[in-house]
């Protein structure tokens, strides 16, 4: 009996065992298999390449579809002439199979390779950086896939959601892949430190001549860690103080104004830094941030000071609004990364919710009070356009400051807002434009001059850009919004706050189109990048 009849197979007692088979006619694993036509039957010349092989029938009416498109697939040439942003992203928009091989030399037979938890480790500390210091989705996931690419981890997938990044890399197709994450704990505002990990991907992506290693690598991210903010705690106060008092400025008020918008916001400021010692949310922190200038414009109307609390009270407020994380947020969403768009705009809405929270608390004591709050008293901003636009400056001055960005930047960003607010003036006031057009279009022009800066330093983006779009923050809006509330006229504080909701958006969606023009239609002298009319999108769903 042969070995296969000594199995766990073998029938129980009283079963005949099955017939030996037939050692005369053995099956061949080299048979012809159905549906193969033998040679002797074939004829005809040589088929083409997008024809079914040769031998192979089809079913009637079914014609296979080509192995490749007849035109081919067309070549993507990626050269470092270009930022690495726009490099990157052009990988990431294109399907897998799809994406080129980078030409790498020759390596030596006892060369090891990279090491590939390190390579993902380190990107996932780089990528870390950037999300916490404010940066989008795909910018972040662009910079992770340019370090591990330049590694060479080539078949590497990094995603990013809100708060957690993770990176994939699998060597072969018959290889398991390695899969790494990382957890983001804390966000914080400095984009001086942006702009260093910015250099250091490009370092890192770019340089031929001096390869960075993976030991340089971590010695400057550690560096990067270590650095100081370059701006000090009272200057920070001092900032948000300049800033209101300058919005403050930009919607009617003077001197008197100026003075107690500013005085209301650093109080706030400093109480927000107490509730952050004492381990209090952020919500709480913009709760009690806001309260000092509110507290500030209801004290003047009940002294009858004779000056607008709503100028006082809108400048506080415009130090608050969370634009960077709303611009962030509307800018992943229309990039297809819908779940980190998500929770930016969830997180925008709890801020908002707290600076609503402490300014109806005080705006209800003040109508106790019987203070004389006039949601219908306009603000006057059109009969002095150039103090306008000094307050403007001022404004994005200040703004660049609270952000943290490099002094070598502040002087592009204040004359960018300089020229946000002109804009905005010439269309809104002297052309008749809607508030809301005006707003998208200065806003695509701030971010359209923002990406062209960061593309001629090859830095982000962000710091040429936040800070230029505070003097079209909605402040007047949410302040008429919330005094409406506070006074019971719901329909006129939901008109406010939904016009207040409109600019924010027209914020947003202007600043995202700006660097898409920006990056859609310009060329770098030397760039062997595909055509601008071979650029994908993110996601092309047809709406199912």
């Amino acid at each position: 009996m042969s070995d296969e009849a000594h199995s766990a197979f073998t029938p129980p007692l009283g079963v005949p065992l099955p017939p030996p088979p037939d050692e005369d006619h053995p099956t061949s694993e080299f048979a012809i298999p159905e549906g193969v036509l033998p040679e002797s039957l074939q004829e005809g010349p040589e088929g083409s390449a997008f024809l079914p092989p040769g031998g192979t029938t089809a079913p009637q009416g079914h014609q296979p579809a080509p192995f490749t498109p007849p035109h081919g697939i067309p070549p993507v040439r990626l050269t470092k002439d270009v930022p690495w942003q726009d490099r990157m992203r052009t990988m990431l928009r294109m399907p897998l199979a799809d994406r080129p091989v980078p030409e790498r030399p020759e390596k030596h037979e006892d060369d090891p390779g990279p090491a590939v938890p390190r390579v993902l480790d380190l990107t996932l500390r780089i990528g870390e950086l950037l999300l916490a210091g404010g940066e989008g989705a795909e910018d972040v996931e662009a910079a992770m896939f340019g370090v591990a690419h330049a590694y060479g981890l080539d078949r590497c997938e990094p995603t990013v959601t809100f708060t957690l990044l993770s990176v994939t890399y699998q060597p072969s197709l018959v290889d398991d892949p390695v899969t790494a994450s990382r957890t983001v704990r804390r966000r914080g505002t400095d984009y001086t430190r942006l702009s260093a990990v910015y250099r250091l991907v490009d370092d890192i992506t770019s340089s031929d001549d001096t390869e960075v290693s993976l030991e340089e690598a971590y010695r400057r991210l550690a560096e990067i860690r270590r650095n100081r903010h370059p701006y000090p705690g009272w200057a920070l106060t001092v900032a948000g103080g300049a800033l209101a008092g300058a919005a403050s400025t930009l919607v009617g008020g003077g001197v008197v104004v100026f003075l107690a918008a500013a005085i209301g916001a650093m109080l706030g400021d400093r109480l927000a830094w107490l509730c952050s010692g004492r381990g209090l949310p952020e919500f709480y922190q913009f709760v009690a941030a806001a309260m000092p200038p509110a507290a500030m414009g209801v004290a003047l109307t009940l002294a009858h000071a004779g000056v607008p609390a709503s100028a006082v009270i809108t400048g506080g407020l415009f130090a608050l609004i969370p634009g960077r994380a709303l611009v962030a947020g509307v800018q992943d969403g229309l990039t297809g990364y819908y779940i980190t768009a998500s929770a930016r705009l969830l997180e925008v809405g709890y801020l908002v919710v707290g600076i609503v929270v402490g300014v109806l608390m005080v705006l209800y004591g003040g109508v106790q009070l019987d203070a004389k709050l006039n949601p219908d008293a306009g603000l006057g901003y059109d009969s002095r356009p150039l103090l306008q636009i000094l307050a403007a400056m001022v404004l994005a001055l200040a703004f660049a400051v609270l952000l943290q960005q490099e002094k070598q930047t502040v002087l592009a960003v204040t004359l960018n807002g300089g020229v946000a607010w002109i804009v905005y003036g010439a269309l809104a006031d002297t052309a008749g434009i809607s508030p809301v057009a005006a707003t998208a279009v200065a806003a695509g022009l701030v971010g359209l001059f923002g990406q062209l800066l960061s593309r001629y330093r090859y830095a982000s983006a962000l710091p040429y850009v936040t800070a230029a779009i505070g003097p079209l923050l909605p402040g007047s809006a949410t302040y008429f919004g919330l005094l409406g509330f506070a006074q019971g006229n719901l329909d006129a504080g939901f008109a406010s706050l939904t016009k207040a909701a409109a600019l924010a958006l027209a914020i947003a969606i202007g600043v995202n189109l700006g660097g898409e023009i920006a990056r859609l239609f310009m060329k770098v002298p030397g760039a062997g990048i595909v055509d601008t009319s071979d650029r994908r999108a993110a996601k092309r769903t047809r709406g199912f």
